[in-house]
């Protein structure tokens, strides 16, 4: 069994307004020490040990379904578990 860990994040060239407005509220809340926010999204996947490569499969997931990759990029790391 594979534990997945995929991190997705806007690219740098793209305008994040949920981070601009967490980072003005930040600021209202006296934590001017915040330059910049970016927001992103974080996911677990479980994977049934197969014969296929997991890499190229999670490759596949990410670039098909869990991210835009027009806007966002994405890693990803592979974390084989065995069960108790």
């Amino acid at each position: 069994m594979f534990k997945v860990k995929v991190y997705i994040t806007l690219r740098e060239s793209v305008l994040d307004p949920q981070g601009s407005a967490v980072t003005t509220s930040l600021h209202a809340l006296t934590y001017d020490e915040v330059q910049e926010v970016r927001i992103g999204k974080y996911m677990e996947l479980t994977l049934k040990k197969n014969d296929k490569d997991v890499d190229v499969r999670v490759k596949e997931m990410c670039e098909k379904l869990l991210a835009n990759t027009v806007i966002e990029d994405y890693r990803y790391e592979i974390e084989e578990v065995i069960p108790s």
